[in-house]
């Protein structure tokens, strides 16, 4: 499922895969800003950002989402990769993350990436 979710985020506009907390958590950025990490060393769950309102609802509805470690956890949720989430959601939210992250980006960035796009 690694894979899936790294090619899934790669395909992306405007996406590019990091490290840069170390060598072991796998970040992947739009426009510099981060929307998805998924720590390789433990890879049970995947953090991505999320509407604070949105992101209570979802916590009470699934179990298997949690509010994110080391994270704002108003804004980022993490999710049990092979949890009880049904697939479509899981990627409807990792899309949700990337939306988020390319709505606040500067405009001529955000026109940019979404030039790509078409």
């Amino acid at each position: 499922m690694i894979d899936e979710i790294r090619s899934y985020c790669l395909a992306k506009p405007g996406v590019e895969e990091t490290f840069p907390f170390d060598d072991v958590t796998l970040v992947f950025k739009v426009g510099g800003k981060m929307f998805l990490m998924l720590p390789l060393d433990n890879p049970e769950f995947v953090s991505v950002k999320c509407d604070p309102d949105r992101a209570i609802d979802l916590r009470d509805a699934y179990c298997d989402i949690l509010p994110a470690w080391h994270m704002n956890k108003r804004h980022w949720n993490m999710m049990r990769i092979r949890g009880a989430i049904p697939r479509h959601l899981f990627f409807e939210l990792i899309d949700h993350s990337y939306s988020l992250v390319v709505a606040a980006l500067p405009r001529a960035i955000r026109e940019n990436i979404l030039a790509c796009d078409r």
